[in-house]
């Protein structure tokens, strides 16, 4: 599984706890302890579900829930609160702001990793799913195989993952940077170049003869895994 979790959480060591046991699970995770680099970096990269603390320092969590939910571009981006407040009357205030789920700290990780992936499963099923699916190709995730028809297709890690990531968002255009960010990671010193080389190598591994090619090169910004792929 490789969603994208954003954790805004001000005390350090539950920020590493959570960053920590997410990876593991195999999540890729941001984080930053204002809460005002939200909207930066849901611009920088939208993620699959936001894990935020209520008390922060400067705008609050509930300040943050209320400026997700009002941008169209992230109002739909599930929302977990993590606070200290237990009494029930600042649960349903939470809620009511926007807040998908509440958990109240200090949490179980096996509870707070199990409603995370139920939330995933239910608005985002891709982001979770074992298996890929789209046509003729498959992409397992669990045993890292990928299949189009009758025919084993081998792919190096990074394929698997830059296939993986644009097969994940039918559709959605990834640009050079964000690819890099999100297959080969936001430390690699790589050229934007490497990624042409990667996607030219993809395609020849997933089209032969009369294939059809499932990705999508868009003039002057990236690539997208073609939504009409194995539709027609």
């Amino acid at each position: 599984m490789s969603a994208s979790i954003l954790i805004i959480e001000d005390e350090e060591p539950i920020q590493i706890l959570l960053k920590y046991n997410l990876e593991a699970e195999g999540y890729r995770v941001r984080s930053s302890a204002q809460g005002e680099d939200v909207a930066y970096l849901v611009s920088e990269e939208r993620p699959d579900l936001i894990l935020l603390d209520w008390m922060l320092p400067g705008i609050s969590g509930i300040e943050v829930c209320r400026l997700v939910r009002a941008k169209p571009e992230s109002r739909d981006i599930p929302i977990i609160m993590l606070t200290a407040r237990s009494e029930e009357a600042e649960k349903v205030r939470g809620l009511a702001t926007g807040a998908d789920d509440y958990l109240v700290k200090p949490f179980s990780v096996p509870e707070l990793l199990a409603r995370i992936k139920t939330i995933l499963r239910r608005l985002n099923p891709e982001a979770v799913a074992e298996k890929l699916n789209a046509g003729d190709l498959v992409v397992d995730r669990k045993s890292r195989r990928v299949n189009r028809g009758q025919r084993d297709i081998n792919l190096s890690p990074t394929e698997f993952r830059l296939l993986e990531q644009l097969m994940q968002n039918p559709g959605r255009v990834y640009s050079r940077s964000q690819l890099l960010d999100t297959v080969w990671g936001r430390d690699a010193f790589v050229d934007e170049r490497t990624v042409d080389v990667h996607v030219g190598r993809l395609r020849k591994s997933l089209s032969r003869g009369k294939e059809l090619d499932p990705i999508r090169t868009v003039r002057s910004t990236g690539y997208a895994f073609d939504e009409r792929f194995g539709k027609n």
